[in-house]
């Protein structure tokens, strides 16, 4: 099931990690432990800051370089209007693809 739900997920990851961004900003590890939090497990790191590098040269989201203790300053990331404008069409889409789907499940009999 882990290939399965991975290979759906790459296409829906880039508005699920918009979505969480609606919340407050947010810099790349708290964003991968938010995927973990809500039962994303299988998603790593580098999978989250390949798309992050995406969203923010496709404009959907402003970034701030905040100190960090620990290291090299972080990048946060903020949704910007273009980045809503975005989420707003993924849960366009999202809502009609998966009413599809669903009426295309067999109804359970038992």
């Amino acid at each position: 099931m882990a290939t399965h739900m991975t290979e759906m997920l790459k296409g829906t990851l880039e508005g699920i990690v918009l979505a969480i961004l609606t919340d407050r900003p947010a810099y790349g590890y708290e964003i991968t432990t938010r995927l973990r939090d809500e039962g994303f497990e299988s998603i790593v790191e580098g999978t989250v800051y390949a798309l992050l590098i995406r969203i923010e040269q496709k404009g959907y989201v402003d970034v701030e370089k905040v100190p960090s203790e620990k290291g090299p300053p972080r990048k946060v990331y903020s949704l910007n209007v273009s980045g809503r404008e975005q989420l707003a069409d993924f849960w366009q889409t999202w809502d009609f693809i998966s009413a599809r789907i669903e009426h295309l499940r067999p109804v359970s009999t038992g």
